[in-house]
């Protein structure tokens, strides 16, 4: 394309800054991250500039370590002004001594990747924008060249990690995504030991995937079934073949290799995303719990066919018309069967009854479902013996 004659094409300071960022982007070897965003932030007037990642655990956002970047202790993302700015996805802008300290989002297709935090000494709206468009980029940054080391790993993890968690989170997809039509968040407990459980989803086109399952057993075991499940899934998925296939598929595979005695218990759904019907299966796993108008409204039942690997009758497919902000949540067993020794199990109406005080705060996905799953846990006594998974999914309309 030919300019008009007389346009301006000399480079701008906004342009200049975060072309210093793109220019060297995609031969930045990951330990370099910092120093490149301590030298953009300098340029921008700024100083003290801070990385802050999510831990595994959801709790904490940790200092990433780099020259240039500022250090200090993980902060509560429950109890800080960065978690303030992480859970509600926005900026946060806090005066002090020196100047503003500016908070803002490091988003990635919706994804809460952290938390990046810079002094200046005033801010105007160009320096937000500029601001804004470079956390963007660091977050960009920092998934692409995620795959390529493990110190971001490394800085994420709050506690040793089996080798089963290791396994199961190189397995999942990002734990949240939120886009224009629709929302999905999912987290996953004992974050450090988790095994059996898992979860996947895939937006192609205008139709949502999700899939759940809960392998059978405890550690690599269940870690390795739960691989074997989820390959399955994403390789019949990926032919683009219906939900009942889809479960015949994954039986199949799981049969092939563990054998009659082994089983996955598991849920798979579409949603078309354009006009919120949606369609799924149930192999033995609990049923899925519908909330709209920020409650509670039913139990998204289903004739159930028998968990996958044990060779079951084709799944009768459930159908539904969501409303616009309809959310649905999936969760495996160990979120409601945990009890102290000689109590009652947490159960159901617990579940709900929580759901529905956290659904009345308003938030997005994001929040609830990690609140959701924390609170439990904490109701329970701080601890499960059994996996507990949950997977939020919001139609948007």
């Amino acid at each position: 394309m030919t300019a008009e004659p007389g346009t301006d094409r000399s480079e701008s300071f906004g342009e200049a800054l975060l072309g210093a960022v793109l220019d060297r982007a995609h031969e930045l070897p990951p330990h370099l991250i910092g120093p490149l965003v301590a030298d953009v932030v300098e340029r921008l007037g700024g100083r003290r500039p801070q990385v802050l990642l999510q831990d595994y655990g959801q709790l904490l956002l940790v200092p990433l370590r780099g020259e240039g970047l500022t250090g200090g202790d993980p902060q509560d993302i429950d109890a800080s002004v960065a978690g303030w700015c992480f859970l509600d996805a926005q900026p946060v802008e806090v005066p002090e001594a020196d100047g503003v300290r500016v908070h803002l989002p490091l988003l990635d297709g919706g994804d809460q990747v952290g938390v990046m935090a810079v002094t200046l000494d005033r801010v105007d709206d160009d320096d937000r924008r500029l601001l804004a468009r470079l956390s963007g980029l660091v977050a960009d940054l920092l998934v692409t060249k995620h795959g390529y080391s493990d110190l971001f790993f490394s800085t994420r993890r709050g506690e040793p990690m089996s080798v089963a968690a290791e396994i199961q989170w190189s397995l999942l997809p990002p734990l949240a995504m939120v886009m224009p039509r629709v929302a999905v968040a999912g987290i996953l407990e004992p974050a450090y030991d988790v095994a059996g459980d898992s979860f996947d989803y895939a937006l192609n086109g205008d139709i949502l995937h999700v899939a759940m399952i809960d392998a059978m057993g405890h550690g690599l075991g269940a870690a390795t079934m739960a691989t074997v499940a989820i390959g399955a899934y994403r390789h019949a998925r990926r032919l683009g073949t219906g939900l009942s296939e889809i479960y015949a598929a994954m039986d199949v595979a799981v049969v092939h290799q563990f054998g009659p005695d082994h089983f996955v218990t598991a849920q798979m759904m579409r949603l078309d995303t354009a006009t919120g019907r949606m369609h799924w299966v149930n192999a033995g796993h609990p049923p899925p719990i519908l909330v709209r108008d920020h409650r509670v409204m039913c139990r998204l039942d289903v004739p159930t066919t028998l968990p996958v690997g044990m060779g079951g009758a084709e799944p009768e497919v459930g159908e539904l018309d969501l409303e616009r902000g309809d959310r649905v949540l999936c969760f495996t067993d160990g979120l409601i069967e945990e009890h102290a020794v000689g109590e009652e199990q947490f159960g159901e109406d617990q579940l709900i009854d929580w759901v529905n005080r956290l659904e009345r705060t308003g938030r997005g996905v994001r929040a609830v479902a990690r609140s959701l799953s924390h609170t439990l846990k904490r109701a329970r006594g701080g601890h499960t013996t059994d996996d507990a998974t949950l997977l939020l999914v919001e139609w948007r309309g």
